[in-house]
């Protein structure tokens, strides 16, 4: 009876979860937050700091960027003239920010 029971929950949290993910990021909260913080030295995916080290796909490719989760450490830690965003932001915001920035680069930042 036990595992006829465990079978039966385990099978309602794998539909649970395969028909409604749970939301991991909200990107156009993330083009908010990006406004607000982003936009001095990153308009339009530009930088303005290091011409050539854009939030553009070719350079997040070029410089292993092109990931959740190396956007997410950059803005999390800070790097080079980059400051860390930690302080400023919740982990939330800056999953959110690290999405919007994938699907602008995807759309090449129209």
């Amino acid at each position: 009876m036990k595992k006829i029971l465990s079978i039966i929950l385990l099978a309602v949290a794998i539909l649970t979860f395969a028909f409604n993910p749970p939301a991991l990021a909200d990107a156009a909260g993330g083009a908010k937050i990006f406004k607000a913080n982003c936009n001095a030295c990153h308009l339009g995916g530009k930088n303005v700091v290091q011409a050539n080290k854009t939030l553009q796909k070719d350079a997040l490719e070029k410089y292993g960027m092109n990931s959740v989760a190396a956007i997410v450490t950059q803005v999390t830690k800070g790097k080079n003239a980059m400051p860390a965003f930690k302080s400023r932001l919740t982990d939330e915001q800056i999953h959110n920010v690290a999405e919007y920035v994938l699907k602008q680069s995807e759309k090449g930042w129209t």
